[in-house]
C-alpha cells in the first residue's frame, strides 16, 4: 500500500503546469493511519511557478463532524496570486476519532508538507497553519500543545505562524458555561464529553505557558458574536502574557459562515488583515506585493 501511494504520489508532482495554471495535486493520502484513507488525504494548490513558496495548510471546519478539504471557495486564487501555496486538508470526523485523533491527523498533515514543500514549490520554512471554526480550533490547539507535532519529530517552530477565523473553542469549559443556546452546548459535549478534564485538555488557552515557542497568531472574529470575541480575546491574551504575540481583529459585517466563504474576495476586510499578516512574517522576497 505505501508503494502505491509513492507512486501516486510522484505521478501527481510530475504533473507539469500549462499556460500559467495553477500547479493542482488532489487527494494525496499524508497519513498510514489504518482507519484513515481519504479521510487523512489533502489537495495541494501551487502558483504556477516559484520555488521555496510560502505555505498555508487550511483546516476546514464543520463542528468537528462535518465538511471535507474541497471547500476552499476563493483562497486557492488569492493565495496563489500572491505567490503562496494552499494545502488544504482532511481528518477524520468525529465520532470515528476524538480531538486527540484529528489533532494528530493535522500534526501528521504538517509533517507531509514539511517533508515534501519542496516538490510543490513551498518552503518547508514557512509553514501557516488557518483554519476556520472547529477548524481554527485545531489549529491553534496543534499550535499550543506541542505533544501533537513532537509525536511526529516536530515542534512548535515548525510553524510559523497561526490564522483562525471565527472559532469560539478556545476555552471549552468556559464555552460550555456560557452557551446561550441548548444545541450549542450539547455539540460541545458530544465532541468534547462533559469530562472538564477532558474539556481542558482539549483547550488551546490551557496549554499556553511562557517558554515555549508558540508562533505568532492572527485571530479574527465576526462583530456580532459575543462568545467569538471572549474566546478570542481570552486566547490572545494568554498568548501575549505568556511572552508570544497574538492579534484580534473584531470583523463587521460578516456572519459565520461568509467570513469564510469570502475570504479571498478582491476587497474583503478579513482578507485584508489576513494578507497583511502573512506580509509581516514572511520575507518580501518572498510574497510578491500584489494586493
Amino acid at each position: 500500500m505505501a508503494q502505491i501511494r509513492l507512486a501516486l504520489l510522484l505521478f501527481l508532482i510530475g504533473i507539469p503546469s500549462a499556460m500559467g495554471d495553477p500547479r493542482i495535486q488532489k487527494g494525496i493520502v499524508y497519513s498510514d493511519t489504518q482507519d484513515g484513507g481519504v479521510e487523512t488525504s489533502l489537495d495541494v494548490y501551487s502558483p504556477p511557478s516559484g520555488k521555496d513558496l510560502p505555505i498555508v495548510c487550511w483546516i476546514h471546519g464543520g463542528g468537528w463532524q462535518v465538511g471535507n478539504k474541497e471547500r476552499v471557495d476563493l483562497k486557492k486564487e488569492a493565495l496563489n496570486a500572491k505567490g503562496i501555496v494552499l494545502v488544504s486538508i482532511n481528518y477524520r470526523l468525529h465520532p470515528k476519532t476524538d480531538y486527540k485523533g484529528q489533532a494528530g491527523d493535522v500534526a501528521q498533515a504538517i509533517r507531509w508538507i514539511s517533508t515534501h514543500a519542496k516538490e510543490f514549490g513551498g518552503s518547508p520554512e514557512l509553514i501557516f497553519v488557518m483554519g476556520h471554526s472547529a477548524g481554527a480550533h485545531l489549529a491553534a490547539l496543534v499550535s499550543t500543545d506541542e505533544r501533537y507535532l513532537k509525536k511526529q519529530g516536530l515542534t512548535l517552530r515548525n510553524i510559523h505562524g497561526v490564522i483562525l477565523l471565527d472559532g469560539a473553542a478556545y476555552d471549552i469549559p468556559r464555552q460550555i458555561e456560557l452557551a446561550a443556546i441548548p444545541r450549542m452546548k450539547q455539540m460541545y459535549e458530544t465532541v468534547f464529553t462533559k469530562d472538564q478534564s477532558t474539556q481542558r485538555d482539549a483547550s488551546p488557552i490551557a496549554h499556553v505557558e511562557k517558554g515555549k515557542s508558540i508562533p505568532p497568531f492572527l485571530i479574527l472574529h465576526i462583530a456580532s458574536r459575543r462568545d467569538g470575541r471572549i474566546q478570542s480575546e481570552s486566547l490572545a491574551q494568554a498568548i501575549n502574557d505568556a511572552g508570544g504575540h497574538a492579534e484580534v481583529i473584531s470583523e463587521p459585517n460578516k456572519s459565520h459562515a461568509t467570513i469564510n466563504r469570502e475570504l479571498g474576495q478582491p476587497g474583503d476586510l478579513p482578507t485584508k488583515h489576513v494578507f497583511q499578516f502573512l506580509d509581516e512574517h514572511i520575507p518580501s522576497k518572498d510574497v510578491p506585493s500584489k494586493r
